[in-house]
Formats: structure tokens, C-alpha cells, sequence
């Protein structure tokens, strides 16, 4: 069993024109598709699973890609971006109008059990709603989604600029102990990483040296140059639960400003 539904701030169902009720149920897969509703603020989506720790592949709006991620539990609550200072890290048209379509169904094994970047979760939050991957930091520039940790799993490459979507991405507020988290939410097997640091140059700067660190207590570091191309490192595989990015060495130059547009770590299921 998999269920899809959606629920304004009351925890009422919503519902269509024509009181239909905005919930459907299926074995594999479900969906929504609506020609009348719109969202209103507190409105939340949720998936239902059968049982906890499930791999379902999730389209939560036109906008946004097919996404594989890890359920820990059996139910997750996907809170509908409506605030104007949540909407400036996506499209203008997510989550916008009356017609609607949305569709999550369990992830084939093929599907999990293949080599991929382990990261990506473009409809990951900044509070984690129990689907994994999820991204969080210790600093997020001035509290702005543009600069959520978020941002830098969400599969957009865009860095020759920064601000508004599509150049949202990691800003650090120029702390030098800023770390960025990446929750897997159970073991995974990492050999590669890529790095796709911001490149609005000159208002930028870059890390000449960066690290990640894994549940085990050990870590690897890389030397990161001054270009708007993803950098990738393969190191010997690690099983681990999470990554930190961290021991960020700021490039000697006149901007204050590093930031990372996207993280890819590439491995397999433990």
C-alpha cells in the first residue's frame, strides 16, 4: 500500500470543485491530479508507506524532478512552499494555479540498487521531514532560502550568479567553521564526491581546500581550484551514514564570499 494525500494547516483534507476529496490510495503507486485546487498557506502533502524504511521515487509537482529517496518511517509530510521567502529558491510557477499533478510509487530495486549520486534530493527542506537524503548546516546566510544547505543537493548546476532561482545555493556567512551535513538516514557506500563550487566571480571567492568527514571519525581532503566546473575526487569506498563538508580554507584573494551551488557523493546502497 502507498497513499498520497493533501491537508491544509488544519489537518483537514483538502479538497476539489465538486468535493472531491484530494487523497488517493494504490499497491505500487498513486498519484494526484487536480483541475481545481490550490494551495493555500499551511497547506502540507503526505505519503503513506506500509511499513517504515521504504525507497519510493516521488514527484510533489510539475516543477520538481522524479526523486528516489529513503523513507525512515512510513509516513512523511512534505510542508507546500508558499511563503515569498520559501518561493525565492524555486520556480514561479511551483506549486502555483489550480491543476496539479503529483505521483510517488515504491522505487524498483534496479532503481536503488544502482550506482548514483547518493545526494541528490530535490525535494529535500530545511527541516527534515523524514526523507533522506537531507541537507543541513551549522550557518545559512542570513537565514535566506537562496542560502539554505538544501540548496545544494537540489540538482541545479547554475553558479555563475547567486540569489534568486535558479542561482539559489550553500552561502556560509563568511564563517570559516561553516559545515554542511548530508543525512542519508541509514548506510551507504561512497567512493567519489564532486564539488561545484559558486563561480560569480569577482564577487565570489573559492575554497582552495575542503574535507569530508564520515560517521566513523575519518575523512579525506581535497584541493579544490578557482573554476565554475565540477570538481570530482574518488577516494577508497566508504561506508557511512552521513557526510560532513567541512575544514573550508578560503583562497587568499580579495572576496569574502565562497559558497557551494552543489555536492554530488556518488556509491551504493550498504
Amino acid at each position: 500500500m502507498i497513499k498520497l494525500e493533501i491537508y491544509n494547516k488544519e489537518g483537514n483534507l483538502k479538497q476539489e470543485k465538486g468535493s472531491i476529496p484530494a487523497r488517493m490510495t494504490g499497491t505500487q503507486m498513486a498519484f494526484i491530479a487536480t483541475q481545481d485546487l490550490n494551495y493555500e498557506p499551511g497547506d502540507f502533502v503526505r505519503v503513506t508507506t506500509g511499513k517504515p524504511g521504504m525507497y519510493i521515487v516521488a514527484r510533489l509537482d510539475e516543477t520538481l524532478c522524479e526523486t528516489l529517496v529513503y523513507l525512515k518511517n512510513n509516513i512523511w509530510e512534505y510542508a507546500v512552499p508558499l511563503a515569498e521567502s520559501d518561493r525565492k529558491s524555486i520556480p514561479a510557477m511551483a506549486f502555483a494555479g489550480n491543476t496539479h499533478y503529483l505521483c510517488v510509487r515504491y522505487a524498483k530495486d534496479c532503481e536503488v540498487k544502482q550506482y548514483r549520486n547518493l545526494a541528490l534530493n530535490p525535494h529535500d527542506q530545511k527541516e527534515s521531514t523524514g526523507a533522506y537524503p537531507h541537507a543541513s548546516a551549522n550557518v545559512e546566510t542570513r537565514n535566506e532560502s537562496i542560502f539554505f544547505a538544501k540548496n545544494a543537493i537540489d540538482g541545479i548546476y547554475a553558479n555563475n550568479d547567486h540569489g534568486r532561482y535558479p542561482y539559489q545555493s550553500w552561502g556560509i556567512n563568511r564563517d570559516p567553521n561553516a559545515k554542511l551535513t548530508i543525512d542519508f538516514g541509514r548506510k551507504v557506500r561512497i567512493d567519489a564526491v564532486g564539488f561545484v563550487l559558486r563561480a560569480d566571480f569577482p564577487h565570489d571567492s573559492y575554497w582552495r581546500q575542503v574535507s569530508l568527514r564520515f560517521d566513523d571519525g575519518s575523512s579525506h581532503t581535497f584541493e579544490t581550484v578557482k573554476t565554475g566546473d565540477i570538481q570530482t575526487f574518488s577516494f577508497a569506498p566508504v561506508t557511512t551514514g552521513y557526510v560532513v563538508f567541512e575544514n573550508l580554507i578560503k583562497a587568499d584573494d580579495e572576496s569574502p564570499f565562497p559558497a557551494l551551488t552543489q555536492i554530488e557523493l556518488y556509491g551504493t546502497e550498504a
